[in-house]
């Protein structure tokens, strides 16, 4: 493809040559001639001077220097590199098209519905009474409970699983190993001191164009429902408690744990490994740091950090402090010596 085509497409201003040919996508330090980068992070301004790229996203006032050698650079000048950068890499991949048919070795039940244009793999169970919308692709050793209602252009990776009951949107995407609607961990104690298991009669539900990454489970709830809000992206190995809700447009990003009936408010960031309590609130636009973990509600468009999580300027304040613990220590024990110096009865 023409640098001039890419551009056009892409909506990008161009400052270079326009009959540059461009055949792939990569990384600003790995990419050669022929491809094309992107300068999203300040941090690598400096690669600019010697990535052997032909062209680059950047935004406009960023200013490109070029070692004396280097061969030209053209621009693609953009208000989000990153987002230009990513519907590039559609132009130049392209995704695995699965058609439509039931493999001979999955299993189907009778009263089961599955749209027009949908692809079930290999290996592939679906019980009775589910429904699966038109134009989903089951891939392998996808596990789709008895109840279960599903939309349309659904994608399930491998060893997927959707439990009873469950209710998926519209272009959801499961990636490999997702669990949706496993048990809650819901138990009573017996007078004897043993677990007596509660029922988790509540489905899970993911609304439109909700994707779930690698290993992820959304519980089920005990009663009532957990729910995930249209557009939400769930990274690998996070776990949504039963009864949780979290809200539109948000993003939990790996090993991200929220215990029972947290609430999530839209436009929230849960940087990894954050751990939350049962029953508490993150409003709207927070952004919780990684490896924070919180006990208490947090307002809306708050930025939190640590453990127990507070407003990230204080959680600064309190590193900082931290970080002269053994200069205090030392000073501390200076004092003490003096003092006993000077009142040596004492």
């Amino acid at each position: 493809m023409k640098l001039k085509e890419l551009a056009e497409r892409l909506e990008c201003r161009l400052e270079g040559e326009p009959g540059v040919e461009i055949r792939g996508v990569a990384g600003i330090e790995q990419a050669g001639l022929g491809e094309v980068t992107f300068l999203a992070n300040r941090r690598y301004v400096p690669n600019l001077k010697t990535t052997r790229a032909s062209a680059v996203f950047v935004e406009d006032g960023v200013e490109v220097e070029r070692e004396p050698d280097a061969a030209a650079l053209a621009k693609l000048r953009t208000s989000n590199p990153y987002l230009s950068f990513a519907k590039a890499i559609e132009l130049f991949y392209e995704a695995p098209k699965y058609a439509p048919g039931i493999h001979a070795t999955a299993m189907i039940a009778k009263t089961a519905r599955i749209g027009a244009g949908t692809h079930v793999g290999p290996y592939c169970f679906v019980d009775e009474d589910a429904v699966i919308g038109e134009n989903a692709v089951l891939h392998s050793f996808v596990t789709i409970y008895r109840g279960a209602r599903i939309g349309t252009n659904f994608f399930a990776h491998a060893h997927a699983v959707v439990r009873e009951f469950c209710r998926i949107g519209n272009r959801v995407i499961l990636q490999n190993g997702v669990i949706i609607g496993g048990d809650g961990l819901g138990y009573a104690k017996n007078p004897d001191g043993t677990w007596y298991k509660m029922m988790q009669s509540g489905p899970a539900v993911l609304e439109d164009d909700v994707e779930v990454q690698a290993n992820a489970c959304i519980d089920r709830a005990t009663v009532g429902e957990t729910r995930i809000g249209h557009g939400t992206k769930i990274d690998d190995l996070v776990l949504v408690g039963h009864a949780s809700k979290v809200g539109g447009n948000s993003m939990l990003c790996g090993q991200v744990g929220l215990a029972g009936s947290t609430r999530i408010g839209e436009n929230c960031i849960l940087a990894g490994q954050v751990g939350t309590a049962g029953h508490l609130t993150v409003g709207d636009g927070a952004v919780i740091t990684a490896q924070s973990g919180v006990p208490n509600d947090v307002p809306e468009r708050a930025l939190y950090s640590g453990y127990p999580a507070v407003e990230n300027r204080e959680w600064l304040r309190m590193m900082a402090a931290l970080r002269r613990l053994p200069e205090l220590q030392k000073r501390v024990g200076e004092l003490e010596e003096r003092l006993g110096q000077q009142n040596p009865s004492k």
